[in-house]
């Protein structure tokens, strides 16, 4: 893998899009992930252990990994796989807009790329993994387990997913909230195409039980830069009503009201201090890794 900056140091999503073996995609953006973070705890690490965190105050010193002290001047200790049993609960929308491509990687594909890397990754450290694809309702659920041959379960489970009905994050919300029994880190994967309020009235509701909820909001190029010059005629794919677009009228509109939107999850999601991160298809999976990176370790 060719690294060219820390920013792109990742395959494009239309190269990984040609290996369809989705274990050595997961392998190749998480393990390519871990190595190019050149100075995180997480460089090297082993299984011998679920992670590091960064010393407190009250921790063992003997915990304290000098080896890593040495090659970062800071303080970090080891957590073993005796002291942590997070589960991580993917969330995956699966309904019509999801297939929407302008290119070969669909919004589908590259939540499935995210899925299997945040499994793989959580796996490693010693996590349970579970799936649950959704669209105006549960369509399939995979519980969280730790196993080796778990992990593949999901990966079969994630290449046989197909999209399904229309979007109704919310109405799904609720009723999967009940099947997360205790707390868990939940990450959310889907387009976000649905009122605003009514989905931030469902997010709290996770959150007030205890979970750390992350919300990965995934677009394709073109609904993120609205590149078309010429007046068409665009579908939706979930109701098939037909909006015709004049490029001099049409898109300032469109952006306005995107960024609105994209504007009212982030503010909604920093309200009940739930994680957001807006993810194109077009771009490497690096700022997705760093988002779950990042909360794991405000976890501990």
């Amino acid at each position: 893998m060719t690294r060219t900056s820390n920013s792109n140091r990742f395959i494009d999503p239309q190269v990984l899009s040609r290996i369809r073996d989705l274990q050595l995609i997961a392998k190749t953006v998480v393990e390519g992930f871990l190595t190019g973070l050149h100075h995180s705890p997480y460089h090297g690490f082993s299984l011998d252990f679920a992670e590091y965190r960064e010393y407190a105050p009250g921790d063992d010193p003997r915990r304290v990994d000098w080896m890593v002290y040495a090659r970062t001047d800071r303080f970090y200790v080891k957590k073993y796989e005796g002291d942590t049993n997070t589960q991580l609960h993917i969330l995956l929308d699966v309904s019509k807009s999801m297939a929407f491509s302008s290119q070969k990687v669909s919004k589908l594909d590259y939540a499935r790329y995210l899925a299997a890397a945040l499994a793989y990754l959580a796996m490693r450290q010693k996590d349970a993994a579970g799936l649950i694809s959704f669209d105006s309702d549960m369509v399939s659920q995979v519980p969280p387990r730790t196993s080796r041959g778990h992990f593949f379960t999901l990966l079969h489970h994630l290449e046989g997913l197909e999209v399904t009905g229309k979007t109704d994050i919310s109405g799904a919300l609720e009723k999967l909230a009940h099947l997360i029994r205790r707390r868990a880190v939940v990450v959310l994967i889907s387009d976000f195409y649905q009122d605003i309020e009514k989905l931030a009235k469902t997010l709290r509701f996770f959150y007030h039980r205890g979970n750390d909820l992350i919300l990965f909001h995934v677009l394709d190029p073109v609904e993120l830069e609205m590149p078309f010059q010429d007046i068409s005629t665009l579908e939706d794919m979930e109701t098939q009503e037909h909006l015709s677009y004049v490029p001099e009228h049409s898109r300032s509109t469109y952006f306005s009201l995107l960024k609105e939107h994209i504007e009212g999850l982030r503010r909604e999601c920093r309200n009940i201090d739930v994680d957001y991160e807006l993810l194109n298809t077009g771009k490497p999976l690096d700022q997705a890794l760093h988002r779950y990176l990042s909360v794991r370790e405000k976890r501990y």
